[in-house]
């Protein structure tokens, strides 16, 4: 089972946000071995930085509002060819102030879900809600439509 690590910076408070993720980590059970790695958020970017290189293993996907945007359809296809070769994966959320350069430039690729700006704790859900998508897309399932 393909092995996808999810780096955020900052906890979750509102309860109705564990739910959500608590919600589509249990849905991905059954497609990837997710796990959710929670950072504290720091003083400065470059000290996020240096435990967000930490943490990260195999491919590495930052969310940042500069990268690549793509449509479901293209972000499944993305997991499927990254599952398809055995690889890791780890995708990044920063913080409310974004993700360093130095993240930046250990990326493999810096997607961007929208040129709008999303309070970072709410993108948590709304990224696993795509991640769930990309698979349900890939096995042909109903839930995209």
């Amino acid at each position: 089972m393909i092995k996808i690590r999810l780096v955020c910076v900052g906890k979750l408070k509102e309860t109705y946000l564990k739910d959500a993720c608590s919600e589509y980590e249990k849905r991905l059970s059954r497609f990837c071995k997710l796990e959710i790695i929670e950072l504290a958020e720091r003083r400065t970017l470059e000290e996020e930085a240096e435990e967000i290189l930490r943490a990260v293993r195999g491919t590495v996907l930052a969310l940042a509002v500069e990268g690549r945007e793509e449509s479901s359809e293209e972000f499944s296809a993305r997991i499927g060819a990254l599952s398809d070769a055995g690889a890791e994966m780890t995708f990044v959320i920063g913080s409310s102030c974004g993700l360093a350069e130095a993240v930046k430039r250990r990326a493999d690729a810096l997607l961007s879900f929208s040129r709008m700006t999303f309070p970072h704790q709410l993108f948590r859900v709304i990224f696993l809600e795509q991640l769930y998508r990309a698979f349900m897309i890939r096995g042909g399932g109903e839930y995209h439509k």
